[in-house]
């Protein structure tokens, strides 16, 4: 089962157009895995500090 995509496709696709560069088909899927790793951290050291609310400094 594929897992959710975390990002606005749409808004990614644009923001790399405004940079004069086109968007390969795989890139949403794999900036999505991306970020699911970087909240996964985030959401571990939340709780490694006995907090249940993610904030900035836990990036």
């Amino acid at each position: 089962m594929a897992e959710d995509i975390l990002i606005v496709a749409s808004k990614v696709k644009d923001y790399i157009k405004s940079k004069d560069c086109q968007t390969a088909g795989e890139v949403i899927e794999a900036l999505s895995k991306k970020v699911a790793c970087l909240l996964d951290k985030a959401i571990a050291r939340t709780k490694d500090n006995g907090r249940v609310t993610v904030k900035p400094y836990d990036l």
